[in-house]
């Protein structure tokens, strides 16, 4: 070590820098908030002023955590993915597997509905490469899995259901259906589904 090193150690995190973080974390949480919202409830492209203003900062703070809307759409797609991939172990000790299954396809809904509200972007950012290759139906055949294993474990779901074709039915339904559908038109699909999972002698 020379003598300028072990006579100037690197300064520490003051207090003053703590809060500076925190609000700095708490900025980037909202912005993704209230990104998730609106991609979700938008027709059309939102302008990223306006989820600047509802998350109550300027534009500036949006551009310094999120240089490009790739960067926020990638934010936005990554955190709802995250919720619903991760979602079974809780809604498992809450609920028995069937009404589990049921309660993560409402979750998958409203995954699916935030996605249509940000596919442009994402699209063009994976053909680009500016966003990751998503691992989407993978992580989505991963929660289905645990639930179904569950579900066999206690007679409550059928135990000879590959979990990819449940993924391939909800793709279907979603696919199939128009982004203005109500939540009640889509539940009625979800629950066919959720029967279709019974065993037939609970059925």
């Amino acid at each position: 070590m020379s003598p300028s090193e072990s006579t100037h150690p690197e300064p520490t995190p003051t207090g003053a820098d703590r809060p500076v973080r925190a609000d700095a974390r708490r900025n980037r949480e909202k912005l993704v908030t209230v990104a998730r919202t609106a991609f979700a409830a938008a027709d059309d492209t939102v302008p990223l002023e306006t989820i600047a203003r509802e998350a109550g900062v300027g534009i500036g703070t949006l551009y310094r955590h999120f240089p490009t809307r790739e960067a926020l759409v990638e934010a936005v797609y990554a955190a709802e993915l995250d919720d619903v991939a991760t979602s079974p172990p809780t809604l498992l000790d809450q609920f028995p597997p069937e009404v589990a299954l049921r309660a993560w396809m409402d979750r998958y809904a409203a995954f699916v509905a935030a996605k249509r509200g940000m596919i442009d972007t994402l699209r063009t950012g994976w053909a680009s490469g500016r966003i990751a290759t998503s691992t989407t139906r993978e992580r989505i055949t991963a929660a289905i899995a645990a639930i179904l294993t569950e579900g066999a474990r206690t007679g409550s779901l059928r135990a000879d259901v590959d979990p990819d074709d449940v993924t391939t039915m909800l793709l279907g339904v979603f696919l199939a259906t128009p982004a203005g559908i109500t939540p009640e038109e889509t539940g009625r699909l979800l629950d066919l589904i959720v029967d279709a999972l019974r065993p037939k002698d609970a059925a």
